[in-house]
């Protein structure tokens, strides 16, 4: 068994985590910290082809995790009197001419309306697509680079979901406009905000934005796409990309430890005012999702907090108590293809994790799916 326990011995975790890469993941990385300490383990491999293990210490794309680190930076602006959480947004990128009901806080909350821009699925069953982010003209371009303005008004170029407030859907464009409302209140890239705000103070150094950039720093697990050409199937890999095909959607590298540093902080109030904290986790009650912020009940009574993550063969696991007191973060690498064959085996290996973790295995925790 490729496993590597570090610390503390704790047997339930080990066999959880094979057991899932047995499931059809090539690696997974966990890193846990409650009242026992700290344990950080990986199954499997870092690279098909190869029997290396994952490193604990390794970098990963952690997808739609993105989305707390941009969330919490515009309320360390809210926090500074730069932003306006509930004035419109329109005041500070008149350039789109976004509805004016739109706030920053329905941008951070998924309930401006706005379109998709990587494709919305309607509850009939119909799909209107948007940028190209899987199969084959995906693979072939994934190198190509998009402006966040591009994605945007790709975005405001389709009817809108529904009239602002008025309901809950989840779109990366409200991301974007989020980071580009940083951009402009504070006239600097979202990287340097990030890093001024959140990523300094806070002693991350293994955490970027890639924006354009291309390459995964330091040690790092592979990902892998699968599609079909002329009726072969194809596996590539994709661990080489420009992540600005989602922006700040979902761009960004990080590792398990500077993930638990993060969102420990966050929710143990180091990051924020007590008051945008909790207008942080104060759940939409359609989806319970907060600002940037998924709230969920476990089968054990209690709640927690997190965002998962998902893009392209990679995927970021990232929960808390609401002290921050126990977390559990991970990074996971799989062949992904276009009909996400791997999302149901997502959401039982998520399960079980938050079930060990957090409920000490006693029944099976809520579904969570990785946020793409």
């Amino acid at each position: 068994m490729s496993i590597t326990p570090i610390g503390q011995d704790r047997p339930e975790l080990r066999q959880t985590i094979q057991e899932i890469v047995d499931s059809g993941f090539v690696g997974l990385q966990l890193r846990v910290h409650d009242a026992r300490g700290e344990w950080t383990g990986s199954a499997g491999v870092r690279k098909l082809g190869e029997s290396e293990r994952p490193s604990t210490d390794g970098r990963f794309r952690i997808g739609s995790a993105t989305k707390p680190f941009v969330a919490a930076t515009v309320l360390r602006l809210v926090a500074e009197g730069r932003v306006g959480l509930d004035a419109p947004a329109d005041d500070h990128l008149p350039e789109f001419g976004l509805d004016r009901r739109i706030t920053a806080r329905m941008l951070l909350q998924h309930t401006s309306g706005v379109f998709n821009f990587t494709g919305e699925y309607y509850e009939d069953g119909t799909f209107a697509p948007g940028i190209p982010w899987s199969g084959q003209e995906w693979v072939d371009n994934r190198l190509k680079t998009y402006q966040p303005e591009e994605l945007v008004r790709l975005a405001l170029s389709k009817p809108a979901r529904f009239e602002p407030g008025a309901d809950w859907s989840y779109s990366n464009t409200n991301y974007v406009l989020a980071r580009l409302l940083i951009e402009k209140v504070t006239g600097r890239p979202f990287a340097e905000e990030l890093q001024r705000l959140i990523l300094g103070p806070l002693g991350m150094t293994e955490t970027v934005a890639p924006g354009t950039g291309t390459e995964i720093p330091g040690p790092h697990a592979h990902s892998y796409y699968r599609y079909e050409v002329a009726g072969q199937e194809k596996t590539v890999d994709v661990t080489r990309q420009n992540p600005s095909w989602i922006s700040a959607g979902g761009d960004m590298i990080s590792t398990t430890r500077d993930l638990h540093t993060f969102f420990s902080a966050l929710m143990g109030g180091r990051l924020l005012p007590a008051p945008l904290l909790d207008e942080m986790r104060r759940p939409d009650p359609k989806i319970g999702y907060g600002l940037g912020v998924f709230a969920q009940e476990t089968e054990c009574g209690g709640t927690i907090f997190h965002h998962n993550g998902g893009m392209a063969g990679s995927a970021a696991l990232m929960y808390s108590t609401p002290d921050g007191g126990t977390t559990m973060t991970a990074g996971l690498t799989y062949v992904d293809d276009a009909a996400l064959s791997l999302s149901e085996t997502f959401q039982k290996a998520t399960q079980r994790l938050v079930n060990e973790v957090f409920c000490g295995g006693s029944g099976p925790a809520e579904d969570a799916e990785p946020a793409r």
